[in-house]
């Protein structure tokens, strides 16, 4: 009964991870049809991943320091879901490009969060009284 369940769950998994493959690889060629052919796919995701970048740097230095910490604990939270993400893709890929792909992101969030916590540990010492 557990085993069925757990093919079902596994299966509902792999159409999901199949839908969101096929809608994100459609996103590129959809903007490309709609301009007539006048922009390339790779040049739209790039400009999408140079936006991201400037808006990631004008929110981050626009936290004022009181809000540093709880910016930091919604970091670590969403890096925890990146965590999944790379343990899924290390996991059940198929291709040995995938599995390395997850294992850096799996790193390199791993890094991030034990970081974060460290920062957001220190921070929050500076606030607590001192001993005398």
């Amino acid at each position: 009964m557990a085993s069925q369940a757990m093919d079902q769950a596994l299966q509902q998994l792999n159409d999901a991870v199949t839908a969101v493959r096929t809608a994100a690889a459609q996103v590129p060629e959809a903007a490309s049809a709609a301009t007539g052919g006048a922009i390339d796919p790779f040049v739209f995701q790039l400009a999408i991943f140079v936006l991201a970048i400037f808006v990631g740097y004008y929110v981050v230095w626009s936290v004022t320091p009181a809000l540093h910490t709880p910016l930091m604990a919604v970091t670590n939270a969403i890096s925890s879901v990146i965590v999944v993400g790379a343990l899924l893709a290390v996991g059940i890929s198929a291709s040995g490009l995938a599995t390395g792909f997850g294992f850096v992101a799996l790193v390199l969030v791993s890094v991030n969060i034990f970081g974060g916590f460290l920062v957001t540990q220190r921070m929050l010492a500076m606030y607590k009284k001192k001993d005398k």
